[in-house]
């Protein structure tokens, strides 16, 4: 097999894996149902991707970098906690508004919720979850190396955000008084200034 070809099939099963993940976002990315969608043998897909987990951290780091590009978070002509909501907002905006969250919460709680969730299921949330805390990690890093945010512990940090975003999206799905952007945004603004408002440890 040629190099050409190699990352031509890559490519096809990152692109069939993402595709599946933005019909579904709980879908569990099985080896099977990938290597079909994207044309390829299971052997093809093994051969890029020698287990699940690295196929899923793979295209969730792809999507996320294209979602959230990492650009503007060391743009230091901006204050850091704008830089750094934008960034979580921009990991919020596909969970979509209205009836497309509604949608997608649906799918998530019958698959992690609903029922009690398969070691698959459950593997599958766990690396979600755990690509979007490595996202806000790197750019707690960025801000941290830069010396507008403490030396910490950015896993905590991270998951603290993480954890906001979470609830915020489904925030989107619930009845709300406010509008979803002013609720979002003055959630978010408090969110990173108590991180970045955090003393020096140690």
């Amino acid at each position: 097999m040629t190099e050409q070809q190699r990352q031509s099939s890559r490519d096809r099963i990152l692109i069939a894996a993402a595709t599946m993940i933005g019909e579904d976002p709980a879908a569990r990315l099985s080896v099977r149902a990938v290597a079909a969608r994207a044309g390829v043998s299971t052997g093809s897909l093994r051969f890029h991707f020698p287990t699940q987990r690295e196929l899923q951290e793979t295209v969730l780091a792809g999507i996320y970098s294209m979602v959230a590009p990492d650009d503007d978070i060391h743009d230091r002509s901006r204050p850091a906690r704008d830089r750094l909501v934008d960034r979580l907002r921009q990991v919020l905006a596909p969970a979509g508004v209205g009836e497309q969250a509604r949608s997608a919460w649906l799918k998530v709680h019958e698959s992690f919720i609903a029922e009690r969730p398969t070691e698959e299921a459950r593997a599958a949330y766990l690396t979600l979850d755990r690509a979007g805390r490595r996202q806000i990690e790197a750019w707690l890093a960025v801000l941290t190396d830069e010396g507008t945010l403490a030396p910490g512990d950015n896993e905590q940090r991270a998951l603290f955000l993480n954890t906001v975003i979470t609830g915020l999206s489904i925030q989107r799905v619930l009845p709300a008084e406010d509008t979803v952007l002013t609720t979002e945004t003055a959630v978010l603004y408090a969110a990173v200034d108590a991180v970045l408002g955090e003393p020096a440890q140690g």
